[in-house]
């Protein structure tokens, strides 16, 4: 059985890690777009143009179910790639239900690329799960590309987390697979203060009943 696994850079590697953990039998095919990265700025024209050649390659490699770990492409365009492709496609996106259940303050943070918080996808989950509830949408926008070449400044990251918790946030939810390589930094600033989201293990589980393998 092969997994592909495709992202824009190294964030994806974090899912990667995550399948052979939980999926140790399972051949694991990574595949990356290094010189396009980051993703979290292009337009959903640009991301389809670059996404589904690599995808198709993974197909024809004989994966039997891909997951996108991108949050920029999951929520724009995967709906056009999975009418292009046989193979089942997996994505990530950002967990507003979850953040929604467990909130106690009623203010939820969602670490995103503006492509993610632009799209109509993300709109969507808020409408569907937020009610009432405050988001706080910090700028990011950075952060993919800085970790991506290693030149991640923990002063920006303490800055912009230290003032969504000040804020209230007791819900930190990560929107790029990117962040979750800076995950224990974040929490380090938190504390207690909030709860860390982000989707590995919704992955996995998506991977089970797709490969129809035990829970």
């Amino acid at each position: 059985m092969k997994i592909g696994v495709f992202d824009s850079g190294v964030g994806g590697l974090s899912i990667v890690n995550a399948i052979k953990s939980a999926l140790p039998e399972s051949g694991v095919i990574y595949a990356e777009d290094k010189k396009n990265v980051p993703y979290g700025n292009k337009t959903p024209e640009e991301l389809y143009e670059l996404v589904l050649p690599i995808l198709n390659t993974l197909s024809i490699q004989g994966c039997n179910v891909i997951v996108i770990a991108c949050n920029t492409v999951s929520t724009t365009i995967i709906d056009k790639l999975r009418s292009q492709l046989s193979t089942p496609l997996i994505g990530v996106e950002p967990m507003v239900e979850k953040a929604v259940q467990i909130t106690k303050s009623g203010i939820i943070t969602v670490c995103a690329t503006p492509t993610t918080l632009g799209s109509e996808r993300y709109k969507s989950l808020k409408k569907q799960f937020a009610g009432d509830l405050k988001f706080l949408e910090p700028d990011c926008s950075q952060w993919a590309y800085l970790i991506e070449t290693d030149q991640i400044d923990r002063y920006i990251i303490r800055g912009i987390i230290g003032d969504v918790i000040q804020q209230g946030s007791d819900v930190i939810v990560l929107g790029c697979t990117h962040y979750h390589w800076i995950e224990q930094d974040i929490k380090q600033i938190v504390g207690d203060h909030a709860v860390i989201l982000q989707p590995e293990t919704n992955v996995i589980a998506e991977l089970k009943r797709v490969l129809k393998l035990p829970g």
